[in-house]
């Protein structure tokens, strides 16, 4: 990458991505349910992937406009509830607000790198990092809110 800046930036954004990989990867060593165990092993997969996207851009192999930014539906339900602490055993709706409050740190951080940046293609591909996460966020809050208040048989 011939903009040292940019790469720098890259770089910074790689290692939250390993970071985020291994905070799900751990989150999920307590967690008992399956399903909410292979929902945070399948989040870590999507870091992971989002790792693999920043080092293939980085090292010259995509574009700037690689990936469609799909808008996601901003709940905001992180915002309003507390995150529980981790432990083992946690209850699956509490592993789902604990992944919601993770993702939306990360949108937090990819939104402030981009206030950072003029117009152009560093800003761009900072925002598609923080829309992919609010993506994530949306995922698990989505869970949470099903999870933590299910449907009941009135309706």
């Amino acid at each position: 990458m011939k903009d040292k800046k940019l790469s720098k930036i890259i770089d910074v954004a790689i290692k939250r991505e390993e970071e985020a990989y291994a905070f799900y990867i751990d989150l999920s060593e307590n967690v008992d349910e399956k399903s909410a165990k292979d929902t945070v092993k399948w989040i870590a997969e999507e870091e992971k992937k989002h790792r693999a996207f920043l080092v293939k851009y980085r090292n010259g192999q995509l574009e700037s406009d690689a990936f469609q930014l799909n808008d996601a539906i901003y709940y905001k339900i992180a915002e309003h509830q507390k995150e529980p602490d981790i432990e083992k055993g946690m209850k699956s709706e509490h592993v789902y607000l604990v992944a919601a409050h993770r993702e939306l740190k990360s949108y937090r951080f990819y939104t402030d790198l981009a206030t950072l940046h003029p117009e152009g293609k560093t800003k761009d591909i900072i925002l598609k990092m923080a829309n992919e996460e609010l993506k994530h966020k949306e995922k698990m809050e989505y869970l949470y809110s099903n999870t933590a208040f299910p449907q009941t048989a009135g309706g």
